[in-house]
């Protein structure tokens, strides 16, 4: 559970939270979403400026707070397992030029590498 998102399952395997975390980053940055968050925040500031109940309000602002959060935890997720797929082609790549530098090695390793990381942040 305290592992890093990309860590929690098998490589290529992406599990059910990970995929509702990757749509939820994908809503989260659409323009609809900002639309839905705007009228929310005016829904309550137009509540707050004519005096509505403070039932009302505290619906509206708890509401608002448990999206926040949800979204928080939920695009945490994508964000460290896209960093951890970047992270991990930036280390193939800095094997290979390591590798071509030295004068060869074992050059198909090192493609092989190369070529699993680009490939990996599809997956992840």
């Amino acid at each position: 559970m305290l592992r890093h998102p990309a860590e929690r399952k098998p490589p290529r395997q992406r599990g059910q939270f990970e995929q509702l975390a990757e749509r939820a980053s994908f809503l989260a940055s659409s323009p609809g979403f900002f639309v839905v968050c705007f009228a929310a925040v005016s829904v309550w500031v137009v509540g707050l400026a004519v005096g509505a109940d403070d039932r009302f309000l505290t619906a509206v602002s708890g509401g608002m707070t448990a999206l926040t959060l949800m979204l928080v935890a939920l695009v945490k997720n994508a964000e460290m397992r896209s960093e951890r797929a970047i992270q991990q082609k930036l280390d193939a790549i800095a094997s290979a030029l390591l590798d071509n530098r030295r004068g060869g090695g074992d050059r198909d390793d090192a493609e092989q590498e190369l070529e699993d990381a680009i490939g990996l942040h599809d997956e992840i």
